[in-house]
């Protein structure tokens, strides 16, 4: 149970950090701040569970370790990374 309550509070977190990192940039184009925000916010739960349902299938269990590489795609670090520096030891985990 542990293990649920942590991926709900992360994945709150996923939409809350994704669902501000566009405010600004929806307004510019003319869509609705909150449409724009929603939409980025349910973009980043959507990521992190492909990614969980893809790690789960590969042996119908996850671990701490699986779900903290899924997480971990978006936190800042790893989000730089692939903005310009070397990903293919992010790519390989997939």
């Amino acid at each position: 149970m542990v293990t649920y309550w942590n991926i709900t509070k992360r994945m709150l977190a996923v939409f809350v950090a994704q669902a501000l990192s566009v405010i600004g940039a929806g307004s510019l184009i003319g869509i609705d701040v909150f449409k724009s925000a929603s939409l980025a916010g349910l973009l980043g739960i959507a990521n992190v569970l492909e990614i969980l349902a893809r790690k789960y299938l590969n042996d119908g269990k996850l671990t701490k370790e699986e779900i903290d590489m899924a997480f971990g795609v978006l936190d800042s670090k790893t989000h730089n990374d692939m903005n310009g520096k070397d990903t293919t030891e992010i790519i390989d985990e997939y």
